[in-house]
């Protein structure tokens, strides 16, 4: 069953800007405000996963409304700004927005008919399809390391296609490293589809336990591994999730599932803490109510992560993730096969923290050596030869120089009593080879 009610919510940012709209010019009148309030909460008490919170939080709009607190509101948008506030204050719960989106609600009734709702759903395809259903980047990291970068997760029936070839592409890495530093969540079936492939399918292996409300009647179910994939599983081989501070929703819990199941490690920063599954719901003609309409739980102790967000294995800034995951990577890929030391030992230097030489420094790198020379550029090194080929070096630390687009050699600056006297070669089989300095 597929169930648009349980798409992630958007990333904070992200939903701040769907509450702008075009205000209108009469500003609203005190009636208006009133009403809005009260539809609010009606659906507040509707949708909400919690019927208990839903009356004391639609009973806080209601007093903030009687002490004049909406009065110095003029337009739709703003009104939309305030509710959202006083809704996450008296909640906190990051998933609830109030916008201002009267196509939006059109189309909500529109729905209902088939025929315009085959169309949205063609419209909603296309959109879809120009973020490429959230697959921004498929590649490997040296080392035979799958890396996907996941910007949302998008529904998998008009994503199944871009899933399926994203699942075949990693299939052969000795590991993988999934980036959900900026993912904003989306919907839990991809994730449940991305998931089973870490796991066998030959038993029965719960990722998701959840229950919602669909439409009055409350929906109780559980997502398990699949038996059944477009693409080889991952059994076995190391898995990692990147976190950040942005990372909301099914993303987190994408990293959560994982993580209690004792299937990746999570290397980040802390998430964002939305767990709970939300719903778009019409206010009126004008407005939406974005708002959490059940409960996730975790397949071992049942737990979540709501307002608390998922604290990573390894806690380090999400700009630095990346570089401390393949690291982490290479160190489990050689403990289980010692034979691939030479390729973590190469690749050390460049997955290394290092600080950027100073201006003297890399000045004084530049110069003419056998065949060849170094230049410095808008504070770049490039190296030339043959006077026609041309790439960037990038300084590693410790006198070691990596050439742009070149993983089987890489430079050293040679020195004698602190100058510089040669470039050496160091090629990836240990041989090296020096260009004595010239200038």
């Amino acid at each position: 069953m597929q169930t648009k009610g349980l798409t992630g919510a958007l990333a904070v940012a992200t939903a701040w800007l769907a509450l702008v709209g075009a205000a209108d010019e009469a500003p609203l009148s005190a009636a208006d405000k009133r009403a809005i309030v009260e539809e609010l909460g009606k659906a507040l008490e509707a949708n909400y996963v919690f019927p208990d919170k839903a009356k004391t939080i639609a009973g806080t709009l209601r007093n903030h409304l009687q002490k004049g607190d909406y009065d110095a509101v003029r337009d739709k948008p703003a009104l939309a700004r305030e509710l959202s506030e006083d809704l996450v204050a008296a909640s906190n719960d990051l998933h609830f927005a109030v916008g201002v989106d009267p196509d939006w609600v059109a189309d909500y009734a529109a729905r209902q008919d088939p025929a315009r709702a085959a169309a949205l759903r063609d419209k909603d395809r296309a959109g879809e399809a120009r973020q490429n259903f959230g697959f921004a980047g498929l590649r490997y990291l040296d080392g035979n390391i799958a890396y996907v970068d996941l910007t949302h997760f998008a529904d998998p029936e008009p994503g199944y296609d871009a899933a399926a070839a994203a699942m075949r592409f990693i299939e052969n890495g000795d590991a993988v490293i999934y980036d959900l530093r900026y993912n904003n969540g989306g919907y839990l079936e991809m994730a449940q589809l991305l998931a089973s492939q870490l796991f066998p399918g030959d038993k029965d292996q719960e990722l998701f336990d959840y229950y919602y409300n669909l439409d009055g009647r409350r929906v109780e179910r559980g997502q398990w591994v699949l038996p059944a994939l477009p693409a080889k599983r991952l059994t076995g081989k190391p898995v990692y999730v990147l976190t950040g501070s942005t990372s909301f929703s099914a993303a987190e819990w994408f990293a959560y599932t994982l993580k209690k199941l004792g299937r990746a490690t999570l290397v980040g920063e802390r998430t964002a803490g939305g767990a709970h599954p939300v719903d778009r719901k019409p206010v009126g003609t004008d407005f939406f109510l974005q708002v959490p309409i059940g409960q996730i739980r975790d397949p071992v102790d049942h737990s979540d992560f709501e307002g608390q967000g998922v604290i990573p294995d390894h806690l380090v800034a999400s700009a630095d993730a990346l570089a401390v995951a393949h690291r982490l990577a290479l160190a489990e890929i050689v403990k289980a096969d010692p034979a691939k030391r030479a390729d973590a030992d190469w690749l050390a230097p460049e997955l290394a923290a290092h600080g950027q030489p100073s201006a003297a420094a890399l000045k004084a790198m530049t110069g003419r050596y056998e065949g060849r020379h170094i230049d410095l550029v808008d504070g770049k090194l490039l190296y030339t030869w043959r006077e026609r080929f041309r790439l960037a070096l990038e300084p590693l630390g410790g006198d070691l120089l990596a050439i742009e687009g070149v993983r089987d050699f890489r430079f050293r600056v040679v020195r004698k009593n602190g100058k510089i006297i040669a470039l050496e070669r160091i090629n990836r089989d240990g041989t090296t080879q020096s260009y004595a300095r010239i200038d």
